[in-house]
């Protein structure tokens, strides 16, 4: 589980962990203001907003680009593999790489020594180069290490994240998937590394990008395992050492091509890596004792993930044992998948466009300012987060069908996990907030505090999971464990924002709530108001998710087409100014690139500043 993102798992992306590219050169725009003073006025603000919006399209762009992509890697390996117990022991092996890398070095490069990065950047007289080549050649040295002792202990750290209910052939399985995938556990890293040093020097599209080229290769590879092996091996449990091969060769070799693509891009940036072994003083002394919290914070989040994997997986296995429909780890991660993907195209753009100017604000001791932005960004969120989640609640059974039901996957198989994505559904708010508020932490070098949240969130989502899931039987042990989730996810979102508004003297807490509410009335109308149009079309038009493939694709549709609708009515209605400034903002967009639209830059309010600046 990244951070904190509880409970992820990154191979569903298609694009390895969650790594948030703290070290963009865009932020939101700082008002030229005494820093005695508060932010001005209710334009300024609007002005703010809409920068903020306009910094994060490119990232966004790159963002939707590789989700689509990272998509399609799913639909293929469903189709390969389906959600089979085959299918359970390829998604453990193709995880730990994920979950290890941010065990060890993930979680504190991103939320601490990169956000160090930028401060040397800013600070020292040559750039930050020799803290980068610092912190590379020491990262670079931690990772291969580990990646290597991780290959070698592939048998025990598969009995340590599967359950032990599986036989010897289950397990030697997801033995050999693991040892192929985990030298990918080093290529995260740098591709981390890379992506972060080309960031803080304002290229980053490449790294958006790069993880186009992942999946693409990962693709080809389950392309490759169909034309072999067809859609029957995964429901027969076993597969060829080639069969095995090709699954786990060609994942790892699409994270390694997703690092090594931007070697050259960082030449052209003007950055040529040289080893330096002189940590002493270097400043990563002070980073390391901030990582302390953050990898104490990272060692809860695996616990708590390593007791999902093994209740997912003997989730599986009871139901092969039943013979009800499969539904597993597989099942588990697809429906986040599809939960995470608002919230990966969102919140993190947006998030990743605010806190380089928000690292400076806190440094220059603008407390208030801090919590000024970190509210504003919340609103924002929220006003694109809750429409999608209404929408996906009501529909996800019908996108998953549309996603996941071909090949060695089947109707069933793709609907429950659709059923467990509406579930997962229930805590994107919260989710999505508190994702925002950690960074506010963050940016206030305040890494214990998140530890702390991150403590209560898999104490609280593992008391009501674990009890729920041996009560249940079936697809519904899966959604007992989605549902504990999302408990944990709103526990920890109303302690997280009662902690940083306390630390940051307010974060315009009236405001927000009054905001929220009215997005969340908005919310609910357009629910209902779907939930009716959708038993209607069941009923009398498409027959729901177990007619023919067209039927879903109208149901979903026009569904979607009604709830976005009613939302924007809704929000009209309630005055809701951030859902005004983002439809103003893409009515803007739309009007540029019109060959008869204006095409002033200035449609879209001041421009925000850069590093560079």
């Amino acid at each position: 589980m990244t951070t904190p993102q509880t409970p992820q798992s990154p191979e569903g992306t298609g694009e390895g962990p969650e790594v948030v590219n703290v070290a963009t050169p865009q932020g939101p725009v700082e008002p030229a203001l005494d820093p005695a003073l508060e932010p001005a006025s209710a334009q300024q603000e609007r002005a703010d907003t809409r920068g903020l919006l306009g910094s994060s399209a490119i990232m966004a762009t790159g963002t939707i680009l590789s989700r689509i992509t990272g998509v399609a890697r799913d639909v293929a390996l469903t189709a390969a593999l389906g959600f089979y117990l085959v299918s359970d022991a390829y998604s453990l092996g193709n995880t730990m790489p994920n979950v290890l890398y941010i065990l060890v070095i993930g979680g504190a490069l991103n939320a601490v020594f990169i956000p160090q990065l930028v401060r040397r950047m800013k600070d020292d007289a040559d750039g930050g180069t020799a803290y980068a080549d610092r912190l590379i050649t020491l990262a670079g040295l931690v990772l291969l290490v580990f990646t290597v002792a991780t290959v070698l202990l592939a048998p025990w750290l598969v009995d340590l994240y599967a359950t032990s209910a599986y036989d010897d052939s289950q397990r030697a399985l997801a033995t050999a998937f693991a040892r192929l995938c985990l030298p990918q556990i080093f290529f995260y890293g740098v591709y981390a590394l890379l992506s972060q040093v080309l960031n803080a020097r304002g290229y980053f599209g490449a790294p958006m990008f790069a993880p186009i080229l992942n999946n693409v290769v990962a693709i080809a590879s389950f392309m490759l395992f169909l034309a072999i092996a067809g859609t029957s091996a995964a429901a027969d449990g076993v597969l060829t050492p080639d069969q095995i091969a090709i699954l786990g060769i060609g994942t790892t070799l699409g994270v390694a091509l997703q690092a090594l693509i931007l070697v050259p891009v960082l030449i052209r940036a003007g950055y040529r890596w040289r080893p330096r072994f002189d940590w002493r003083g270097s400043g990563l002394g002070k980073a390391g004792h901030l990582a302390i919290w953050t990898l104490l914070l990272v060692v809860v989040n695996q616990a708590g993930y390593i007791a999902i994997t093994r209740l997912a997986t003997l989730a599986n296995v009871n139901a092969a044992a039943a013979g009800t429909t499969p539904a597993g780890l597989t099942t588990y991660q697809k429906a986040h998948l599809i939960f995470m993907l608002p919230h990966s195209v969102i919140t993190v753009s947006i998030v990743t466009a605010l806190l380089p100017a928000l690292s400076r604000v806190a440094h220059s001791g603008r407390l208030h300012q801090v919590g000024a932005d970190v509210s504003g960004a919340m609103r924002l969120v929220a006003a694109l987060i809750i429409p999608i989640g209404a929408v996906l609640m009501i529909t996800s059974p019908g996108i998953a069908v549309l996603l996941f039901g071909y090949g060695a996957a089947t109707t069933a198989q793709a609907s429950l996990t659709g059923l467990i994505t509406s579930v997962f559904m229930l805590g994107l708010l919260p989710f999505t907030l508190f994702y925002v508020l950690f960074r506010g932490f963050y940016a206030i070098e305040d890494t214990r505090t998140p530890f702390i949240a991150s403590l209560l969130m898999n104490v609280v989502a593992l008391a009501v999971a674990i009890p729920l899931f041996y009560t249940v039987t079936g697809g519904a042990q899966i959604a007992a464990l989605a549902f504990g989730y999302v408990c944990g996810f709103w526990v920890t979102f109303i302690a997280t924002w009662i902690l940083l508004a306390r630390r940051l003297g307010g974060l315009e807490s009236w405001a927000t709530v009054r905001s929220l509410l009215r997005m969340v009335i908005a919310g609910f109308i357009a629910f209902s108001v779907m939930f009716g149009t959708q038993a209607a079309l069941t009923t009398y038009v498409t027959g729901g998710v177990s007619g023919n493939t067209l039927g879903v694709v109208i149901n979903v549709v026009v569904v979607s087409l009604v709830g976005i609708l009613v939302y924007l009515l809704a929000a009209w209605a309630l005055r809701i100014s951030e859902v005004r400034e983002v439809t103003g903002l893409v009515q803007r967009k739309l009007l540029r690139r019109s060959p008869t639209g204006p095409r002033s830059s200035s449609d879209d309010g001041p421009q925000p500043r850069t590093l560079k600046e």
